[in-house]
């Protein structure tokens, strides 16, 4: 039961590193806050949530270790990830001022933009897509937890590391959205976006030409 403690600790230590890493999933997330509001935002972290739940599955399952030595099935997983947040990117990038900066007015009008199930599907793909997820998630389960333990056990991380990106994400949701903060997003929010935007769309570029290290 020790051995399980430390296999949770170093988890729980490298997943807080990695979650913290800006990459798309911060991306959109703060994309939803500035342009959306927090309901959006929050649903949007409830689908990168569940979405680690789908990387822990076929990690636990071995899907990962064929799509990381199937150099076309990574590649293409990459080009489509690639796609998918330039298409996110661009739509960023053309954000525009508000034409009314009312505080209750830009939350009814942000609120009707975007449905919760759209921005929870968005949070969803965008993880799951995500090639170096894909990575992390199969090298956590090589090498940090071993092949003795048990299945439950690995179960339990997995619900672990779901629920902590989840609320992660939840937390810099409320944090964008708080009153005053807000505030100061609704005027100069599009900047953001676009700021979000030009974020994604190096990403993207980055899935597509990878950079040895």
């Amino acid at each position: 039961m020790s051995s399980c403690w430390v296999e949770f600790l170093t988890i729980a230590s490298v997943h807080l590193l990695a979650v913290a890493s800006p990459g798309p999933d911060f991306a959109v997330v703060v994309r939803h806050s500035v342009r959306f509001g927090r309901r959006a935002a929050i649903f949007t972290s409830l689908g990168i949530g569940i979405a680690i739940l789908l990387h822990v599955a076929y990690s636990m399952l071995g899907i990962g270790l064929v799509i990381q030595t199937t150099p076309w099935l990574f590649n293409l997983l990459s080009y489509v990830a690639a796609l998918y947040l330039g298409y996110i990117g661009l739509m960023a990038l053309k954000s525009r001022p508000a034409a009314d900066t009312s505080l209750v007015k830009d939350k009814q009008q942000h609120q009707g933009d975007l449905s919760d199930k759209r921005a929870f599907v968005v949070g969803f793909v965008t993880n799951g897509l995500n090639p170096k997820a894909t990575l992390f998630f199969l090298s956590l389960f090589a090498v940090a937890i071993s092949a003795h333990t048990p299945t439950s056990i690995k179960l339990v991380y997995g619900a672990y590391l779901a629920l902590a990106t989840a609320l992660w994400f939840i937390g810099l949701s409320c944090l964008l959205s708080a009153t005053r903060v807000r505030s100061f997003l609704i005027q100069q929010g599009y900047w953001f976006d676009r700021l979000m935007g030009l974020v994604l769309i190096a990403l993207a570029l980055r899935l597509v030409f990878p950079t040895d290290s």
